[in-house]
């Protein structure tokens, strides 16, 4: 049965002659060479050409960029920062695709800047990457598919494809797109067959080994299972042993309940004759009881009638004493009545002395005015030493606003002269905008580094010469003199550790131990050209930053020159000078990766030096140095105010002080007087009063007789007191002759009850014996319970006794002896049996279950192996027709596309039965008659003929391919002139064909005379110092040779 032919999906071209997915437009800016690019390719074939160095890479990585793809896949720079222009902060890449329609364009912009940091828009809005990758991945655009997508630095990389991995990108990029998806997931299914296959053969031995061992223990097993048997009816009796022992304890516990009962009924005996004998005892008891309440209520009468007595005694005796006391109170007032007199006499003399020296002190008059005149002087001064006081305090405050002000403007002027805060201005304005904190934290943590640090570079750079300044700075990339030098790599670690956050860079320095550096040294031509040095001879720097710079930016190969070599510029690129600088310019030749022939040359003016030798304005350090002059005179101006004034205030404070104190001596003398006066004014005024009270004695009879009076009251009082005690007596008496007659009664119960209860001692002793007896009998029934239980529980931890095991103790002994004797022969005849591995039973019931479960496992792992062996077949019978199908069709155009070219070659598909992740496809040709068809390697073919292969496989898939466009950088380089015509010639018939994806063929040259067709659009990549005005020029319409010697013109 033929096998179907693999079809593309049908992508119609538009009424533009363009495809879905075409590119219409790139745009760039700032971009690796180009400030500004403008390019419109054609919907087929676009060659691409241009000289070395011009940028025709530069639109590749655009292309690969833009449309989702790494640095990385360029195999040039890795970080995409360093794709913007040298000098430029930050560029973007702008790609327009057709869409479905002819009106319907797709915009794609990728901005990126020296951070490598990226910004995506489409159609002009800002999108996350992810929404990019689908828009490419809708119109099938793989950049990373080297069938699609060959940059120049990865045209050797197609040639080491293995024939696996050209298979996977063939698959990719042309035929169904099921086929990579069929393939994978056959190579998944082939890996579970593997693993399925290695574990049912696994199994399998497994099964027959463990059969194998059980058949040769059988019989050691069948001896075991005897002894088992017989430790089996041990193990029986052993169980019937402790339910033999309950037996006997239960007996035990039924006698002790006998016992028990006996001894209960002759303690109710012992208390029922008990209680008969305390009948009577009781009796007497309560009699007596009543006898001792109405002896106590006696008592307590008499108690009372005792109280009542001595109260009245007391009573008695109180007023005996008040009596005694008004006749002794008649007395006194007699003896008081003659002192009152002699009283009266000596107070009225002292009263007439202190009114006579109340009469003789003279008056005194205060002096109220000078008083006050004082007081207004003292106002005065205090307020003018108040004043002065507060002018010192704002002068004070002054001076501290001048003095801070003042050292603010020191501190600055000693910071703008200092020359490394000067540089760390420069690198801070010029970017580094924690370089301060950088260098900051270096010098705190110098302690803990293993080596010396160096840093930053600007610091330990000593250019002397502004010239050459200007030449260094513009020579060394900018980011280099912010960064740190380290001479260990752990300091490296330990400074990248700590520093991340200041955003510098951190280098470290090793020793190149080997190399020995010639002598500079300038030759006669050199000096005829005016080159007088070299760059890395005019600055000092430690030997560590001096290398660095060095091998980092070529400063050996850089030279300085004068105006004279700036007119020999030409010239002296022949000594092999590529790099040299004069006072105006900066010359760099460039040498092409594809001949030594090719040159090219970038000129670039000087640049003023911004860091090295920088140094703040002149006139603001002399503006410094005049404000800190004024300051200080200020300063010293307000310090002599400041005493002046602090010598008046303590001068007008002294004279205040003075007349403070005259002042308050006169007040103090006033207040002595008026003291004095008032003093003896008091003291008249106290005699008076004393002389009024004692003359206002009371009338001595009046008193007396009143005192006689209260103590005969008190007298009739008393002799009350002592009638009411005689009748308490009386009664006393009748109370203590009632309480006799009773208390004898109670004395003739006690001696009844005592002979009573002599009888009832002897039957309690015989009842408490009964008690006792019948607490032991007791006791023994609770502990025959308890053994018992514990046998009973016992046995039945041994066993539970099922009907079973009933039946079978009755087949052993009925004694716990003989039991005990049965249990020991049987144990005997277990021992006889002796077997040399105890465990062979068990190894031999745990391989019959591993027998079981292996053999479950393995039936179930044959169903999966059959599964997985139906789905390979399935998936094999859709992807080996398919992909066979698409070899052939590959085949046939590559073949006939090498016989066209006078050679041989063959695309075959390289089959592995089940081994799917080991299919290839294998290219095959041969460039000799007489050879033989060779697997293309970088062994066999050279590289001019793995540059033909590479093409004309690329143009065997252009039928097939249902990508967009395609790509190819400088294929042709290294081919004859006759493969290279013949390549071209198919490449231009391929794109000829109707729905062939767009191409892009860079090259730097074209052979002449070769065949166009309407398919091809060139574009021409003219980029260079001289190349502004050729171009305008020519925009114009101007032809070619005018605008060659327009080139010659500027040259010169």
């Amino acid at each position: 049965m033929e096998e179907r032919r693999v079809k593309r999906p049908k992508i119609s071209r538009g009424e533009d002659d363009y495809l879905p997915g075409n590119i219409t437009e790139i745009e760039l800016h700032n971009f690796m060479t180009f400030n500004h690019l403008v390019c419109k390719p054609g919907p087929r074939l676009n060659l691409v050409i241009g000289p070395n160095g011009s940028g025709k890479s530069s639109l590749v990585c655009a292309i690969a960029l833009c449309l989702g793809g790494e640095p990385q896949l360029l195999g040039r720079a890795t970080n995409i920062g360093a794709y913007v222009k040298r000098g430029e902060e930050s560029g973007y890449i702008k790609i327009s695709l057709r869409g479905y329609t002819k009106e319907e364009q797709i915009t794609i912009v990728r901005k990126i800047d020296t951070r490598n940091k990226s910004e995506w828009l489409c159609n002009g809005k800002s999108v996350p990457k992810r929404e990019i990758l689908e828009v490419i991945r809708k119109f099938n655009i793989q950049v990373n598919n080297l069938t699609q997508f060959l940059p120049q630095d990865r045209v050797c990389e197609f040639a080491k494809l293995t024939p696996v991995q050209l298979l996977e990108e063939t698959e990719k990029a042309v035929g169904d797109p099921q086929l990579p998806v069929q393939h994978c997931a056959l190579v998944e299914k082939s890996r579970e067959l593997k693993r399925h296959q290695k574990a049912v053969e696994k199994m399998g031995e497994s099964l027959k080994q463990l059969i194998a061992l059980n058949a040769v223990q059988e019989k050691d097993v069948e001896r075991v299972r005897q002894r088992d048997e017989l430790l089996e009816k041990v193990d029986s009796m052993k169980k019937k042993l402790p339910w033999l022992k309950y037996d006997m304890k239960k007996t035990e516990y039924f006698e002790a309940q006998k016992r028990g009962k006996d001894a209960k009924k002759n303690l109710d005996e012992a208390a029922k004759k008990l209680n008969d004998f305390r009948a009577p005892i009781e009796k007497q008891k309560q009699e007596k009881a009543k006898l001792d309440d109405k002896c106590k209520h006696i008592s307590n009468l008499m108690n009372l009638n005792i109280k009542q007595r001595v109260d009245l005694l007391q009573k008695e005796n109180e007023a005996a004493v008040q009596v005694r006391g008004k006749y002794k109170e008649v007395e006194d007032l007699r003896r008081e009545e003659d002192s009152r007199k002699q009283s009266i006499l000596e107070a009225k003399r002292k009263l007439a002395a202190a009114e006579q020296d109340l009469q003789n002190l003279p008056a005194y008059e205060p002096p109220k005015e000078e008083i006050e005149r004082l007081k207004s002087q003292i106002v005065e001064l205090t307020s003018s030493a108040h004043q002065k006081m507060q002018q010192k305090k704002e002068k004070e405050k002054s001076l501290g606003q001048m003095k801070t002000v003042l050292r603010n403007c020191v501190d600055s002027l000693r910071d703008m002269e200092n020359a490394n805060t000067k540089l760390l201005h420069a690198l801070q304005k010029s970017g580094a905008e924690k370089i301060f904190d950088a260098y900051q934290w270096l010098q705190l943590h110098r302690h803990e580094l293993n080596k010396e640090v160096y840093g930053p570079v600007l610091l330990e750079v000593n250019v002397s010469d502004q010239v050459h300044a200007n030449f260094l700075e513009g020579h060394v990339a900018h980011y280099i003199w912010k960064s740190f030098i380290t001479q260990d790599s752990g300091d490296r670690d330990f400074l990248v550790k700590n520093l991340q956050s200041f955003d510098v860079p951190i280098l470290n320095y090793v020793r190149n131990e080997s190399g020995q550096k010639a002598p500079f040294e300038i030759s006669k031509q050199m000096h005829e050209f005016g080159i007088y040095s070299r760059l890395d001879q005019v600055f000092d720097a430690p030997t560590a930053v001096k290398e660095v710079l060095t091998s980092q930016f070529g400063l050996e190969h850089s030279y300085i020159g004068s105006d004279k070599t700036d007119q020999k510029a030409d010239d002296v690129a022949k000594l092999g000078i590529l790099d040299f600088w004069t006072p105006q310019n900066h010359y760099h030749w460039s040498v092409s990766r594809y001949g030594d022939k090719d040159m090219s040359a970038s000129v670039e003016p000087v640049h003023v030096s911004r860091l090295l030798l920088c140094g703040l304005d002149n006139g603001e350090i002399e503006k410094l140095k005049s404000r800190k002059n004024e300051l200080e005179n200020s300063v010293a101006d307000v310090e002599e105010g400041i005493k002046s004034l602090q010598i008046q205030q303590r001068l007008l404070e002294d004279e205040a002080a003075k007349l403070q104190k005259q002042r308050e001596d006169m007040v103090e003398t006033g207040r002595r007087e008026m003291k004095k006066r008032k003093e003896m004014e008091s003291c008249v005024e106290q005699r008076k009063r004393k002389l009024v009270s004692l003359e206002k004695g009371g009338d001595l009879e009046e008193a007396v007789a009143k005192l006689i009076n209260q103590a005969t009251r008190s007298n009739v009082e008393r002799f009350k007191h002592a009638i009411k005690i005689k009748d308490l007596l009386v009664e006393a008496v009748s109370c203590k002759w009632s309480f006799a007659e009773k208390h004898m009664v109670s004395i003739e119960n006690d001696a009844k009850i005592r002979d009573l209860e002599v009888n009832l001692k002897d039957h309690e002793k015989f009842a408490h014996e009964a008690s006792l007896h019948l607490q032991y009998c007791e006791k023994d029934v609770q502990d025959c319970y308890q053994q018992l239980s514990a046998a009973k529980r016992h046995a039945e931890s041994i066993a539970i006794i099922t009907p079973e095991l009933a039946k079978l103790f009755l087949e052993m002994p009925t004694t716990i002896e003989e039991l005990e004797a049965a249990i020991q022969d049987h144990i005997s005849q277990a021992n006889s049996i002796v077997f040399l591995n105890r465990n062979i039973l068990q190894e031999y019931e745990d391989r019959e279950r591993q027998i079981e479960a292996i053999s479950a496992k393995l039936e179930a792992d044959n169903k999966e192996l059959q599964r997985c062996l139906a789905d390979i077949d399935a998936l094999k019978g859709k992807w080996l027709p398919t992909l066979r199908n698409l070899v052939n069709q590959i085949n046939e155009t590559f073949s006939r596309n090498f016989q066209e070219m006078a050679v041989a070659g063959e695309v075959s598909l390289d089959e592995h039965d089940t081994d799917f992740d080991q299919f290839g496809i294998l290219l095959k040709m041969k460039f000799r008659q007489a050879g033989q068809l060779q697997v293309l390697s970088a062994h066999h073919q050279s590289g001019g003929e793995r540059s033909v292969s590479t093409i004309l496989y690329l143009v065997s898939l252009q039928d097939l391919t249902n990508c967009p466009f395609r790509v190819v950088d400088e294929i042709n380089q290294g081919m004859d002139p006759i493969n290279e015509r013949k390549m071209f010639q198919q490449l231009v018939r391929a794109a000829s064909q109707p729905n062939t994806p767009q191409c892009f063929l860079l090259t730097p040259k074209l052979l002449p005379n070769l065949e166009y067709s309407e398919a091809c659009s060139i574009l021409n990549i003219m980029n260079g110092p001289w190349i502004e005005t050729p171009s305008k020029v020519w925009s114009s319409g101007e032809c070619w040779g005018t605008i060659a010697g327009l080139v010659q013109q500027s040259r010169c």
